[in-house]
């Protein structure tokens, strides 16, 4: 990549912490030595507490702020120093994509959509989705990576249907499908990170699809009460599928709930607008084009 070009008019530039720890040290150079873009770095994972050296050997004391997808990943970078600043910027959903089709024909009961592997919640996936699957006998389907033949011998063993990867635009299309999903936290995030869920939760309810989700503390109160299912068991579990599954209207309301709850405060206009607002208390240059931008995302978030 061609810095200079890459940089020439930004006001603003955002690294992601999987970027190349060399291209995120390289900006940081740049910043201190006289770069007039702000500069964010963007933390979406787990690794500031399950792998700390990795984050703890960024050199982000160049960095005007991090921006981390939940209150507690915040505050961990605050505690130790991690960038000047710290904010939390939760994740949510693009609702252009992630949307919901009413006319879609429903052809399977429930759907999972999520990678198998790294051991972090291999359990929790089978108390939650294959167990309760079987048990209910709900036609289901499940897509992701990182299956190990052992566990595809078991899902097809338990009549599960694994499809393999499935590309992110074409999630909607498949939850449209479905009567219901599920949500199974990883490990990490349970016991480390509570209060932050993954992005396909606001992208399932963004769908319009009922969810059951494994217990995970919403310490923040992200969503309303009853904007999905929480089951803190097997058993309980089943009890969801069957209730969804057999009760039209408690799935309907399940599902509009959801919705509201994106609707309300977790579409991707939401995080703009705090975007710019972060930017402003950094001190960024204020513009006329951004204060179009922050007028028509103000438009969006109202509509």
């Amino acid at each position: 990549m061609e810095l200079d070009q890459a940089l020439d008019q930004a006001d603003v530039v955002v690294v992601h912490e999987w970027n190349d720890p060399f291209l995120i040290e390289r900006l940081g150079t740049r910043r201190r030595n006289g770069g007039r873009f702000l500069l964010l770095f963007h933390d979406t994972h787990h690794r500031a507490v399950t792998a700390s050296s990795q984050i703890g050997n960024f050199q982000l004391s160049d960095y005007d702020a991090i921006l981390a997808f939940g209150e507690v990943l915040q505050q961990l970078y605050q505690r130790l120093g991690w960038g000047r600043r710290a904010f939390t910027w939760h994740e949510a959903a693009d609702v252009a994509l992630f949307r919901p089709q009413p006319h879609a024909a429903k052809e399977i009961d429930l759907i999972w959509v999520g990678n198998w592997g790294d051991d972090e919640r291999d359990q929790e996936l089978q108390e939650f989705l294959v167990q309760p699957a079987v048990e209910t006998g709900v036609k289901t389907q499940v897509f992701g990576v990182r299956y190990p033949d052992e566990v595809r011998e078991q899902l097809r063993t338990a009549r599960i249907e694994f499809r393999g990867w499935l590309p992110n635009h074409r999630v909607p299309d498949a939850f449209a499908r479905a009567l219901m999903t599920i949500h199974v936290p990883r490990r990490p995030y349970v016991e480390t990170l509570p209060g932050i869920p993954t992005i396909r939760v606001f992208e399932a309810l963004a769908c319009g699809i009922p969810l059951i989700s494994a217990p995970w503390n919403d310490a923040e109160g992200l969503f309303p009460p009853e904007s999905f299912v929480t089951v803190k068991n097997r058993e309980a579990a089943s009890a969801a599928l069957r209730a969804l599954a057999q009760d039209d209207d408690f799935a309907a309301e399940t599902a509009r709930r959801g919705l509201a709850a994106i609707r309300a405060r977790h579409t991707c206009a939401h995080r703009a607008q705090e975007l710019l607002c972060i930017v402003e208390i950094l001190g960024g240059k204020r513009n006329p084009a951004r204060a179009d931008l922050s007028r028509a995302i103000e438009q969006v978030v109202s509509s």
